[in-house]
């Protein structure tokens, strides 16, 4: 993760924000080997291996940018995008010693493989497949929620909700339609009803390749299948208008920048540079990140590949945040301690065959999550504990909200669900748990905290949301399942620990204190 030997995010200050810089080669690479023109002498290397997707990272200025072109043609490479702002080069090739080559050019800062399989004609955070609301559960939800005035139909079963009082924050000040938050994910189904009165088709796009397709529909869902992005775009900002759920801040307005690969689902690294990119360039202020970069869930910066992913994610998430927009993630659901001295990686690389590893989770990233300046967000059920999944760690979590908790933390509701209940794809609505599903509900109060004060950066907005959090403090037992044994531990004191960071967001203090 994103720490150094003192265990402190690098996001909590400008000079550690500024040490992940520098590790990353954003400077002037101190030793460029050998220049383009002696690369481009020797004849391109013959593409006898499989065609893989690369990121090139270089200086920014217009002639150190066409000149790497020039080279990754001499190497080899084809280039899919450029984003000249921020130095990065999508590239595809099939020369096996590609990225080695183009690391010994001159301006290049950072080059490697975003995947380990080849091209082919899940990388999210939701833990466990979604359950279709039935025609009875709806009934009997929407007898429930008729008693109570003003309510969804739905409602009765959003117990996420009234646990950081969105409910009753929505009728005070329900977000300002001149906020705007960006689900970079599977796709948003922006045809449901629940969805369509707030969707932004203007600043929605399909990322996937890494150069950005605005064509109408590009950014819905592959099939139903892919419900993911649709749920989280409801838990966000579903419309109060007598049909369905509602989101925490339903007067916003959501958008789609679709990044899952169409074949596996996984989010490449390419992709996510372009949604970021694409985001800021089109005046969205608050992005949802409810995935990991694939194929690694750590990236070791030892590695050229992994500190390639980092350093081009980096520069477009900080590109965006320049440029006026607020990044959520979400902490993952391996309830691992963020902050250990070692976590064993069984997952990784996933679009290939995985090796156990063991990495030390301050020098081994989560990307997006544990980049400087992205709120990263555990998750909770509604007895405001830790949900069993959800990872943390102190000085790496920032907040907590509601994910859900099907085994532990079972609500009195119509439907008795313990996961989240919103939008899914073909008029649908269904039940999810995750931290996939805590970082929309951080990213709704978010946003009404843009409506609340429109000029507000993203480091004051991250502040605003953390200061109006309310924190449980460490439960003085976690041993969830009866067994004896702790299954979390929990460090830290009342005002900020490993479990919820700041404290679990509250919707009414946002628009109230």
């Amino acid at each position: 993760m994103a720490h150094l030997p003192s265990r402190r995010r690098l996001a909590l200050t400008v000079p550690l924000a500024l040490s992940l810089t520098a590790s990353l080669g954003f400077l002037p690479a101190a030793a460029s080997a050998a220049p383009r023109a002696a690369l481009a002498a020797d004849a391109a290397p013959a593409a006898d291996g499989p065609k893989l997707a690369y990121v090139v990272n270089t200086a920014t200025d217009h002639r150190t940018v066409a000149s790497v072109k020039k080279a990754i043609e001499a190497a080899g490479g084809s280039v899919v995008a450029t984003y000249g702002k921020i130095g990065v080069i999508v590239v595809h090739s099939a020369n096996p010693g590609f990225a080695e080559e183009i690391r010994a050019v001159r301006g290049v800062q950072s080059a490697g493989a975003t995947r380990t399989a080849p091209l082919t004609a899940a990388g999210t955070t939701d833990a466990g497949a979604a359950e279709v609301m039935t025609e009875a559960q709806a009934a009997k939800t929407a007898r429930a929620s008729a008693a109570a005035p003003g309510s969804e139909p739905l409602e009765a079963d959003q117990w996420d909700l009234r646990a950081i009082g969105a409910d009753e924050a929505a009728q005070i000040n329900p977000g300002s339609r001149k906020v705007t938050v960006a689900v970079i994910d599977t796709g948003v189904d922006d045809t449901h009803p629940d969805l369509a009165p707030n969707f932004s088709a203007a600043q929605s796009a399909n990322c996937v390749g890494g150069k950005a397709d605005t064509s109408e529909g590009a950014w819905r869902p592959y099939t139903a299948d892919d419900y993911h992005g649709t749920h989280v775009a409801g838990e966000i900002a579903a419309a109060r208008n007598g049909i369905g759920v509602a989101g925490v801040a339903p007067g916003v307005k959501v958008s789609s920048i679709k990044v899952s690969d169409p074949d596996n689902g996984l989010f490449y690294p390419e992709n996510v540079v372009c949604a970021f990119v694409f985001a800021a360039d089109h005046g969205v202020e608050i992005t949802n990140n409810s995935y990991y970069v694939d194929p690694w869930l750590y990236n070791c910066l030892d590695d050229p590949d992994q500190k390639a992913i980092v350093d081009a994610v980096n520069r477009a998430q900080l590109y965006a945040q320049k440029k006026g927009t607020l990044h959520l993630a979400s902490a993952g659901n391996s309830n691992h301690d963020l902050d250990a001295d070692a976590i064993v990686d069984k997952t990784s690389p996933n679009d290939t065959t995985p090796v156990t590893r063991t990495i030390d989770p301050h020098e081994c990233f989560d990307v997006p999550t544990q980049l400087p300046g992205i709120v990263t967000v555990s998750a909770t059920g509604v007895q405001n504990l830790k949900s069993y999944y959800s990872s943390y760690g102190r000085g790496v979590v920032d907040v907590a909200a509601p994910g859900g908790d099907r085994l532990y933390q079972i609500p009195d509701t119509p439907s008795k669900e313990g996961r989240v209940l919103s939008t899914m794809p073909n008029n649908e609505y269904g039940f999810l748990q995750g931290t996939s599903m805590a970082s929309p509900h951080a990213a709704g109060v978010a946003a009404l905290l843009k409506s609340r004060y429109p000029q507000a950066t993203p480091a004051q907005l991250q502040a605003l949301l953390k200061a109006q959090a309310d924190n449980p403090g460490c439960p003085a037992s976690y041993d969830q399942n009866g067994d004896g044994t702790q299954d979390a531990v929990c460090e830290g004191g009342k005002r900020v620990n490993g479990f919820y960071g700041h404290g679990i967001v509250d919707a009414l203090d946002a628009v109230t204190k």
